[in-house]
This record gives structure tokens, C-alpha cells and sequence, in this order.
């Protein structure tokens, strides 16, 4: 699932479905609504024998292609399952070579139970991570395409120019990624900091819940997360310059403040005032020709 998306992973599932199994409603993903696409995820995923799933990212997508890089999602799917099959049945013609017999089936999603219900997972599964993507970059709307290139897509990348998440080697996106000069020049250096640095606490195992939130008048959080049940407060550190400076000192500086304005932010969003929450600083390098990032954890904290 994901193969002609202009920003996000290809996600692949392999899927086991006991002979006698009595999931009701099984079709192609593409076919079902979301909320029936969640029920039936929901039931496979407690009846099936076995799944498995593979993804790949957007660097594996520019680096070997589409076609590729969706024939290794397939092969880590395969190889992720508990059980290995003596058989597989594959969605379509164009698969890769595997060590275990096979055959593709023409619109297999519309006619195997199978293959439709490792479209349900794959599908469920990249939807999520593209949900998860749109609180990072809320200016794209990626919880409604999924990373299609809609009307709406166009004309955020075409504002925004590309993101990381975005597939640098597809058509238009290579026409829209954006140079150091241009982040500077729309001031939008700041604003690829905190994405950037979202990113990077989401593959460290964050969910993230909003970004660039003012806690009062002059205090800006760059990051809201959630890790290990803790409320994390994350201010960037855009190095070598001097609003981030600003902003950080505010933070070392004045420990009530935080505290006072946390309790508010927990308060209007219906937050028990005992959660657990740490501020954390990253600092984050976007001048190296690979951006570089340094976490300091415990800055303050409700303990």
C-alpha cells in the first residue's frame, strides 16, 4: 500500500487466515469505508494465524524506486511472519523473487481472503503513520490524502514547498524542495526546526501531540509530546540563533513560570493537573550538510 503517494512509506503485509475463520466482510481496503476498514483490522488482527508487515521508508523510495523499494516491504512482511508459508499468493503480476513458491493473482485484493486482509493491515497501518505525520505538518492536510497528490496537497507543497516526509525523486516534489536560502528568506528556518527535531523524537519513540504552542504571550513551545506516559515540553535550539537563545534563557531562568503556565495548558485541554511532564531542549544543527541533533533531557520536570 503506498506506491503512488508523493510523500510517506510503502507499507506491505503478508497475512494467514485460518481455513475455518468466520471474518465477515473481508474486501479490498480500498473498497471499505474507514471506520468498517477498522473493525475488520481490529478482527484480523485477533483471528489471523499469523501477520506480518514490512515498511519502507522515504530514503529506501528515492535511493531504489518505488517498484523497488516495495518489492523489500514485501519481502520484510513475508519474512516477519511467525509461521513461514509453503505457499504465498501475491496482489497482481509484478512481484519479486522469493525462495517460496508463489503466484500473483490478478486483482487479488478483490478476489482472496488473504490478500484482502493484508490490504486491510498495510492499509490501516500507513494511514496511521500518515495521521501521525499530519501533526507534525498540519499545513498539508495528510490525515485527509494520505499523502496523495489532491488539489489540496498541490497547492500546500506548492506554499510550503517539500517536506522530509516527502518523496524527492516523484514528480512535482522534485520541482518544490526547498534550499537553506529559501528557508531563510521566508522565515521559515524555525519552522523546519521544529519539524525536523519532531521527526527525530517520533523515531525515538515519541507520539507527538502539537507543535508550536504558545503557553502565554512570549513563551513558545516548539514540541508537545508523549513518551513512557510522561507530557513532554520540547524547545528547539536552532544553532547559531539568537531568538532560539532568547527563548531557551526564558525557560532556564524562570522554573515558575513554566510550572504556572504547564498547569494552565493541562487545564484547558482537560489534562489531569498529576500527569507526569519534563521540558526538554534539542539542539539542532541545520547548517551541517546533514542536519545534527543533541537531546537534553530533565531540563525541569513535575518531580
Amino acid at each position: 500500500v503506498g506506491r503512488g503517494p508523493l510523500a510517506g512509506p510503502v507499507v506491505a503485509s503478508a497475512v494467514i487466515l485460518p481455513q475455518d475463520h468466520d471474518i465477515i466482510g473481508l474486501n479490498d481496503s480500498k473498497k471499505l469505508s474507514p471506520k468498517k476498514r477498522l473493525v475488520l483490522y481490529n478482527e484480523i488482527m485477533d483471528k489471523s494465524t499469523s501477520i506480518g508487515l514490512g515498511l519502507e521508508s522515504i530514503y529506501t523510495i528515492d535511493k531504489v524506486n518505488i517498484r523497488n523499494a516495495t518489492f523489500i516491504a514485501m519481502k520484510k512482511a513475508i519474512q516477519n511472519l511467525d509461521i513461514k508459508p509453503d505457499r504465498l499468493l501475491i496482489d497482481g503480476v509484478d512481484v519479486p523473487k522469493l525462495n517460496v513458491p508463489y503466484e500473483g493473482v490478478v486483482k487479488g485484493d478483490t478476489k482472496i481472503e488473504s490478500i484482502m486482509a493484508a490490504s486491510i493491515i498495510a492499509k490501516v497501518v500507513r494511514d496511521r503513520i500518515m495521521i501521525d505525520y499530519s501533526v507534525i505538518y498540519p499545513e498539508y492536510g495528510f490525515e485527509k490524502h494520505k499523502g496523495y497528490g489532491t488539489k489540496m496537497h498541490m497547492e500546500a507543497l506548492r506554499k510550503n514547498m517539500a517536506t522530509p516526509i516527502h518523496r524527492k525523486s516523484f514528480n512535482p516534489v522534485s520541482k518544490y524542495l526547498p534550499t537553506f536560502k529559501w528557508l531563510r528568506k521566508n522565515n521559515k528556518l524555525r519552522w523546519m526546526a521544529q519539524k525536523l527535531s519532531a521527526m527525530y523524537l517520533l523515531e525515538d519513540g515519541y507520539s507527538i501531540d502539537s507543535i508550536a504552542v504558545m503557553l502565554d504571550n512570549n513563551l513558545l513551545v516548539d514540541i508537545i509530546g508523549l513518551k513512557n506516559r510522561l507530557k513532554i515540553f520540547v524547545f528547539v535550539n536552532l544553532v547559531n540563533d539568537s531568538s532560539y537563545d532568547k527563548n531557551l534563557h526564558s525557560v532556564i531562568t524562570n522554573d515558575a513560570r513554566i510550572k504556572n503556565n504547564i498547569l494552565k495548558y493541562f487545564a484547558s485541554n482537560n489534562i489531569n493537573i498529576t500527569q507526569p511532564w519534563r521540558v526538554d531542549i534539542i539542539d539542532v544543527d541545520l547548517y551541517s550538510k546533514i542536519s545534527k541533533f543533541e537531546y537534553f533531557g530533565g531540563i525541569l520536570s513535575s518531580k
